[in-house]
């Protein structure tokens, strides 16, 4: 229970990842917000965590929207008072392979779009979270990237330099909110895994990615709950800045 007590806010929380990580966080006693813009999927995840014991809500939000996610934040501190963790976990990902190909055929508002999901909303959410983690003396954001942004990935260009971009946020941002020690700010990286956006299990593709790594099996949510808590919780907390490879050994870094 090293969550007990601790308000946690889950961006795209309703499905895939997300409501892994919502289900692990609520397991170890966690208080869970799903901002989620599939308003179902969200009252679904919530009440996965309600039958549990624990507390949680869902908002309905879009994160590329300022005053979407200002009305999140906001409905957050008035149901539960404070704000520990943020967990930036939604994004564009199977747009990305809805539109994957050469990279001049990419469309200006295809490329803004992701941005505007994967790389300002993880802006946006930081920016009206954080006064409040100032305001209780701390908290621990995490960013989630993607090891694309390292190996690189042909056909998808605007999702990989969107995932770079998080990379070089969390650090800009560890420097700036941490200058007293008490908000942390790090990121996980996962590998290619499977869930309902990708191509099944079978895929050559998705056989090519996996079998490149050092321990040759799929990757699924699961796998990235752990580092996920562990960067939510205490037992990180002299940890900052940092990017975690969740990916079976794909990237050495």
């Amino acid at each position: 229970m090293r969550l007990r007590d601790r308000v946690v806010i889950v961006t795209g929380g309703g499905k895939g990842i997300g409501l892994r990580y919502v289900r692990g966080l609520a397991a170890e006693g966690a208080t869970i917000v799903v901002a989620e813009i599939d308003e179902a999927a969200a009252e679904h995840a919530a009440s996965e965590v309600r039958a549990v014991g624990n507390r949680a809500m869902e908002v309905p939000t879009d994160v590329s929207d300022e005053a979407s996610v200002r009305r999140m934040v906001e409905r957050t501190i008035s149901e539960f008072g404070t704000i520990d963790v943020l967990i930036n976990n939604a994004a564009r990902f199977a747009a990305a392979w809805d539109e994957r190909g050469p990279s001049d055929e990419l469309t200006v508002e295809q490329w803004d779009r992701m941005f505007a999901v994967n790389v300002r909303g993880t802006w946006l959410c930081c920016k009206h979270v954080v006064p409040h983690m100032r305001e209780r003396g701390g908290g621990s954001i995490i960013n989630v990237s993607s090891g694309t942004a390292w190996k690189g990935s042909t056909g998808f260009l605007h999702y990989v330099t969107s995932k770079a971009a998080i990379a070089g946020m969390t650090r800009a941002l560890a420097r700036e909110y941490g200058a007293d020690g008490r908000i942390r700010v790090n990121c996980i990286a996962p590998g290619s895994t499977e869930s309902e956006t990708l191509p099944p299990a079978g895929d050559a593709e998705h056989m090519r990615v996996f079998s490149q790594r050092i321990m040759q099996r799929p990757e699924v949510p699961e796998d990235l709950v752990g580092t996920a808590l562990f960067l939510a919780s205490d037992d990180s907390a002299f940890v900052t800045g940092q990017t975690i490879h969740v990916d079976g050994g794909s990237v050495l870094s």
